[in-house]
């Protein structure tokens, strides 16, 4: 558990001419930066790790990626280079606030932001952790980003936190904008969305799938083990797309005992 002693600080700094907010917990000398899926923001999607993982030991930054949360105006957008974007402002963020070294925690689109960034900054990333992440679109795929393009075939548990933070117009708005990113970035690159980095990546690398996982294929976790050096795939048994919030003591265990294994 986390020493509650230490404050959560939470606020705005510009990267990039971007107004980027971020929250931050601990002292340690092992940093950690959060990535958010889609349109998740921080708290979304990762409030049971910034208030129970062991912050003696780590220091837990998570960041709302432009257009996200707290980091608006203006609004999100999605050009052909979104992920490649993120990762660079994630990259800059946390040097700016002067973590040269750093490890990472995303989940999905924030596990495929994780993946360019460790691919396009080998030196700074210590360890990395994807958990629902990709490297291409499979035809499947697109089918099921139809099904949930409307808001309103998501379980209610997963529907208000967004609407509590965008509104149901912006949000329905922006998360249709998505869909339509993917299926152009599926036409244009061939479903290719990082593949050709992936050997780029020198880190240590835990792969998490959960097992009953209806958005991304399980397929995924096996070609992201093929083709980063150092990694090894961990599937949650009982968990869905998001078992970081529904089973978050076993899942803080387990990145926790890998982020700090020697």
């Amino acid at each position: 558990m986390a020493n509650k002693t230490h404050e959560i600080e939470e606020r705005k700094m510009k990267i990039d001419g971007m107004e980027i907010n971020y929250a931050r917990v601990g002292r340690s000398n092992h940093p950690v930066l959060l990535l958010p899926g889609a349109l998740g923001t921080i708290w979304t999607d990762f409030k049971p790790q910034i208030e129970n993982l062991n912050t003696d030991k780590l220091t837990i930054v998570a960041w709302d990626p432009p257009g996200n949360g707290k980091s608006r105006p203006p609004d999100k957008t999605f050009p052909n280079n979104f992920y490649q974007r993120n990762a660079s402002l994630a990259h800059n963020l946390m040097q700016t606030l002067d973590y040269s070294k750093f490890s990472l925690l995303g989940w999905c689109d924030g596990g495929i932001t994780s993946l360019l960034l460790a691919s396009t900054y080998p030196e700074s990333i210590l360890k990395m952790i994807v958990l629902g992440a990709k490297a291409y679109i499979h035809p499947d795929e697109i089918k099921i980003y139809e099904i949930y393009r409307d808001i309103n075939k998501w379980s209610e548990r997963m529907r208000t936190p967004m609407i509590q933070v965008y509104g149901e117009d912006y949000f329905r708005k922006t998360w249709s904008d998505w869909t339509d990113a993917m299926l152009r970035l599926y036409k244009k690159q061939n479903g290719n969305l990082c593949k050709e980095v992936l050997s780029k990546i020198k880190c240590p690398t835990l792969i998490i799938h959960g097992a009953k996982d209806e958005v991304v294929l399980p397929e995924h976790s096996t070609y992201l083990e093929q083709n980063i050096a150092d990694s090894t795939v961990y599937i949650f048994e009982k968990g869905g797309h998001n078992p970081h919030l529904k089973y978050f003591e076993e899942f803080n265990n387990l990145v926790t005992d890998f982020l700090l294994c020697q």
